[in-house]
């Protein structure tokens, strides 16, 4: 959330709607000392930003469910706080119910899944006002817990390393990006349009450039007590070796995708896998999730208004359309160890802890930690290439990778929230590497996973292509 030359909001405007998130804890031991103050400032800013998210809509649309596989949005404003009450104060540290029922009504969110598990009843919802008082409570609790429990504890499952507080601090941060590309799908009308909202549109797309990477080791995971926290699905570190490769230095952007569609790409059975097209088919898509036809011209569907399509922003699409893509070019997706490779490797056989080094990120070097409501015109951020000269690989759009999600070796299901990654080795998730432009700098870690169903829209996600060394 920095200004930068091509931000969508004002300073004002973005300091007032969407508040910086601190980088977390320093990589230097903190979870062990448990420091309070770091804990407090974190939980205090997740929780503003996200009640200022709350509040960017119309009441009539607080029932609403933006995407059909997703909860009503009433679910989400009491799910962060029931979530931290109910894994911090209930579970790890033995404290007394607030509300029995809204405790297990908010528990836990769904998977994106092609099919409907199954809704609440709207009438079952509580009022804003329950739920509003039940968040306070819960704050109210968990911070108390924060400024004066034992919230380290050695030995303990849930408590060792503060393994809790770092769970819930991070949980939420991740479910302001799910708030958003929810809010993304409502109608421009249900939403208060903050002032200074201009998407930066314009400007040359960047040069086709393939790069290539020779061979090497990558480091994937991270060992425990690396990180202050990891999630289990980071655990444990892995080494692997992959093979030269040659991948784009830019992201596939919003014109380097509009001739695969004008080409009847998405009308093509050859570029589509079985599943792929009998989703293509069933749903009637035939372009992109965030772009929109009207008037004969191309135009993106933006958080708050439509604006004409920008040519040299990334292009969001379901991994399932970027596959496709990518067969129509010759080519294909990154495996999650090649994007590893072209990321953090280096020539000289090092991994560094960012593309650009050990510099912790700013606006000079990736476009995220909620800086833009939208994405921006890709490789704007030289100071944010690999050592490979590649670029965008962190921030302005997760990417896509062709990895199904599945556990490292010494896998084991965190304690805090064992079903975080188990419920989705399933085959049917594949990898997501990098950040968006509202993901939290302090997820910002090598060893750090997203994954999605292939055929899931709706996400912050572009790619990239990759191909055999020396081919173009």
């Amino acid at each position: 959330m920095t200004e930068h030359p091509h931000a969508t909001l004002t300073a004002d405007a973005q300091r007032a709607t969407l508040p910086h998130d601190p980088a977390g804890p320093s990589r230097a031991g903190t979870a062990a000392s448990g420091d309070r103050g770091v804990f407090l400032d974190w939980y205090a800013r997740n929780r503003a930003r996200s009640r200022q998210l709350f509040d960017l809509l119309s009441p009539e649309v607080y029932y609403s469910r933006p995407i059909a596989l997703r909860h009503p949005i009433v679910f989400y404003e009491g799910h962060l706080p029931a979530f931290s009450f109910n894994t911090l104060v209930k579970r790890g540290l033995g404290g007394e119910s607030i509300d029995a029922a809204l405790e297990q009504l908010f528990a836990r969110g769904i998977d994106p899944h092609e099919s409907d598990r199954g809704a609440t009843p709207a009438a079952r919802w509580p009022s804003r006002h329950t739920v509003q008082q039940f968040a306070d409570e819960a704050d109210r609790r968990v911070l108390d817990a924060l400024a004066h429990a034992p919230i380290v504890q050695d030995g303990h499952p849930l408590l060792q390393r503060a393994e809790a507080a770092y769970c819930i601090l991070e949980h939420e941060a991740m479910h302001q990006e799910t708030l958003l590309y929810m809010w993304h799908r409502l109608p421009f009308d249900a939403k208060r349009r903050p002032p200074g909202y201009r998407p930066a549109t314009h400007g040359p797309s960047p040069d086709a450039a393939w790069i290539d990477v020779p061979a090497g080791e990558v480091t994937l995971g991270a060992s425990i007590g690396e990180e202050p926290f990891t999630w289990d699905n980071e655990r444990l570190a892995t080494t692997v070796h992959v093979p030269s490769f040659a991948i784009e230095r830019h992201n596939v952007t919003n014109a380097a995708f509009l001739p695969f569609v004008e080409a009847g790409g998405y009308d093509d059975r050859r570029w589509w896998t079985e599943a792929d097209w009998a989703w293509r088919t069933a749903s009637r898509i035939d372009h992109p999730p965030f772009w929109v036809h009207d008037g004969g011209r191309w135009w993106w569907r933006g958080m708050f208004d439509l604006v004409p399509l920008p040519r040299p922003w990334p292009v969001y699409v379901s991994q399932a359309e970027a596959s496709a893509f990518a067969r129509w070019r010759g080519a294909r997706l990154p495996s999650e160890a090649e994007f590893h490779r072209a990321a953090y490797g280096t020539p000289g056989g090092d991994e560094r802890r960012y593309p650009w080094g050990s510099t912790p990120p700013t606006a000079r070097h990736a476009v995220l930690d909620f800086a833009s409501w939208d994405p921006q015109p890709a490789g704007r951020r030289p100071d944010g290439d690999s050592a490979w000269g590649i670029a965008d690989l962190v921030g302005n759009g997760w990417e896509w990778t062709s990895s199904v999600f599945a556990p490292f070796a010494g896998f084991e299901p965190l304690p805090s929230y064992p079903e975080y990654s188990a419920d989705f080795f399933d085959g049917e998730h594949v990898v997501m590497k990098g950040a968006s432009p509202v993901t939290a700098a302090a997820l910002v870690r090598p060893s750090f996973r997203n994954w999605f169903r292939p055929r899931y829209p709706y996400v912050y996600a572009g790619f990239r292509c990759v191909r055999e060394r020396g081919a173009r």
